[in-house]
């Protein structure tokens, strides 16, 4: 990926909390900058983070067809452009730990520390033909039908049974967006593969999943952990992939330690 042959970007809706260093917070698949919000909470100001929805999320634009990770990319930077920021901390949850590394490999001057957090890297042609089924069926069956069976890979048993209005809410927020870019960015999400370029990425990168995370476990982000060049591995004990609403005071302490201490 060239920064030169990005594609032609779209202005992204975005939000600011904060003050102090910048910091970029990146969305995963289906979701919306409110996602972060327990995280922006939990940093109690001490960052001016900047959270947006990504293309065809939230209230921001629709695309115009179909998109590669590379328009993800342009889009951060366009944003990063439209507000003035030389360098910032990018932080990534799922699909948006793939853009935080693909970003910093097109504009690493641009990058002060990465968090690639709940992503996933190295997967072998199991986890690969796994993931991947899960978009077949979608497409295959419907994606309301489908979302039931990604409720256990999200969220531990405890909370789930202790806040169904919030999960139900995640899966309105789901059914309630376009089906082509749910369906998307979800190929994007499962066909990306970040052992290629990986050792590329420079800057100083907190790597951080859940202990039972089935789709973006413990064994792979050890890959991308040792596959960087400058890392740190966190594994957070009992939970799956949805740590920012399950833990977004974890998650926050151990980003704001890693880039007060590593950046």
């Amino acid at each position: 990926m060239i920064a030169s042959d990005l594609p032609a970007p779209i202005d992204c809706a975005h939000w600011e909390t904060g003050e102090g260093e910048p910091l970029f917070l990146i969305h995963g698949i289906g979701a919306s900058h409110a996602t972060w919000d327990g995280v922006v909470n939990a940093l109690d100001g001490r960052y001016r983070c900047i959270t947006y929805d990504l293309r065809g999320h939230g209230i921001s634009p629709l695309p115009d067809g179909t998109f590669q990770l590379d328009a993800l990319v342009a889009d951060l930077e366009a944003l990063r452009k439209k507000l003035g920021i030389e360098s910032a901390h990018l932080a990534g949850h799922s699909l948006g730990g793939m853009i935080g590394p693909a970003y910093a490999r097109c504009f690493p001057e641009r990058v002060r520390s990465l968090g690639l957090l709940s992503t996933a890297a190295g997967r072998t042609e199991e986890d690969s033909r796994k993931v991947q089924s899960v978009v077949a069926a979608m497409e295959r069956d419907g994606i309301p039908n489908i979302l039931s069976t990604l409720v256990d890979r999200w969220y531990t048993d405890d909370f789930a049974a202790r806040n169904p209005d919030k999960v139900q809410a995640r899966l309105d927020q789901i059914t309630g967006m376009s089906a082509e870019v749910f369906l998307n960015v979800f190929h994007i999400y499962a066909e990306t593969e970040m052992a290629p370029w990986l050792h590329e990425v420079k800057a100083p990168s907190l790597v951080l999943t859940g202990e039972l995370d089935g789709g973006c476990n413990p064994r792979l982000n050890q890959f991308i952990h040792e596959t960087l060049p400058d890392s740190e591995l966190v594994i957070l004990e009992g939970l799956k992939h949805s740590i920012l609403m399950e833990a977004p005071e974890k998650v926050a302490e151990h980003m704001d330690r890693f880039i007060q201490s590593r950046a």
